[in-house]
């Protein structure tokens, strides 16, 4: 496919973030978008995460956009026709420390107030949840039964094809090399297959959104992280929710065909780009979650991946235009929550983009609060 020469938007990053952007853009009436992809569509980031939509954060912001977000999941497959495989089996964060109960009393009052369905549950019932769950250490517990997990590839590619349904013309295994400027606008994107003009970038390219910026001439303050992951063979429905806890830092997942997908963050990870696998996190994970669930000592691992998360300094979206470059417009920084944002978040952008305004305020999110020191913290993360 030989690529257009002009464009009005140029999206560069093929996963759920770009895709999505694009579909909504197209959906608002937008005209002549492209997007650019160095590999396949899915390759990165969102062809490799846990999977997981969850509401229950700590700061009103990430709360707000979740349950956004969580709304329209809820309607995507019929909105794009296209199964994306929402499973909404809830979420049940466990609490292992008194630090961590107080946090998930704050939690929650935030979350009723905000309109999220999310109990502060005894142990108790915490068991009667998840019957294989080992409840020894744990102190108390969370559960929001509309959050759940989706098919990462499945939503992917469903935005990907409603988009060019709309007219986007998605091009894969292109690869940026250049992103011209003059008087601070952007000018231009040139690739391997050839120059395009447009008057709008939007860097949606995850792990690799700190380069694409510098070709602009930006320094983001963004930095990539390998997250590794598990699977294993698909057994029985042993329990519906994801298990989480931020204190003894896991999460886990039984997939609709059985198998059980888990992962957690390494605190002395180096930043980078490396996407191996290594034995000390199987070891580990396996460790971790045969403490939680017991059962799952009689369960054989299939294979593990790792992905990038791309983080930002307090692990909260960097969204906008960049105040240096008339049109360079970013949707990154995501810190391993892109995919469960993504569908509110590319609306907004989209908004933004098209209007000049935001339906849901995200003036916060802006790449200038890092300089004016007014940094988002959020305190439920893996």
């Amino acid at each position: 496919m030989t690529m257009i020469k002009r464009a009005s938007v140029v999206i560069i990053g093929g996963g759920i973030i770009g895709c999505s952007i694009a579909y909504n853009l197209a959906k608002m009436g937008c005209k002549n978008i492209i997007l650019l992809e160095k590999n396949s569509l899915a390759s990165g980031a969102t062809g490799r995460c846990g999977a997981g939509i969850r509401q229950q954060f700590g700061t009103e912001m990430n709360c707000i956009l979740a349950r956004e977000s969580i709304k329209i999941f809820e309607n995507l497959s019929q909105e794009l026709d296209y199964d994306i495989e929402l499973n909404q089996g809830g979420y049940l964060m466990l609490a292992y420390t008194e630090k961590e109960v107080n946090q998930f009393k704050k939690n929650v009052a935030l979350e009723q107030s905000l309109g999220i369905d999310v109990r502060y549950i005894t142990v108790k019932k915490a068991k009667e949840i998840v019957p294989p769950l080992n409840t020894e250490g744990v102190l108390a517990a969370t559960f929001c039964p509309t959050d759940g997990h989706a098919n990462p590839f499945n939503t992917n590619f469903a935005y990907a094809e409603a988009a060019q349904r709309l007219g986007v013309k998605i091009y894969n295994f292109t690869e940026v090399r250049e992103i011209k400027t003059e008087n601070n606008r952007i000018v231009s994107v040139s690739t391997d297959k050839g120059e395009v003009l447009t008057p709008i970038v939007i860097n949606a390219a995850g792990g690799y959104s700190g380069e694409i910026g510098k070709m602009a001439g930006v320094e983001i303050p963004v930095y990539s992280q390998r997250h590794q992951i598990l699977i294993t063979e698909p057994v029985d429905p042993l329990f519906k929710p994801m298990l989480m806890s931020f204190s003894r830092n896991f999460y886990c997942q039984q997939t609709p065909h059985g198998s059980i997908i888990m992962g957690f963050g390494d605190p002395d990870e180096p930043k980078g780009h490396d996407i191996g696998t290594s034995w000390q996190f199987a070891r580990d994970m396996a460790q971790k979650m045969t403490a939680v669930v017991p059962l799952l000592k009689e369960v054989s691992m299939v294979r593990q991946w790792s992905g990038l998360y791309n983080m930002s300094p307090d692990s909260q979206p960097i969204v906008g235009e960049h105040p240096q470059v008339n049109g360079f417009y970013m949707a990154v920084g995501f810190s391993g929550h892109g995919f469960m944002l993504a569908p509110v978040a590319s609306r907004l952008m989209a908004e933004l983009i098209l209007k000049g305004k935001t339906s849901i305020p995200i003036d916060r999110l802006d790449i200038g609060r890092f300089e004016r020191g007014e940094l988002i913290i959020e305190p439920s993360v893996v």
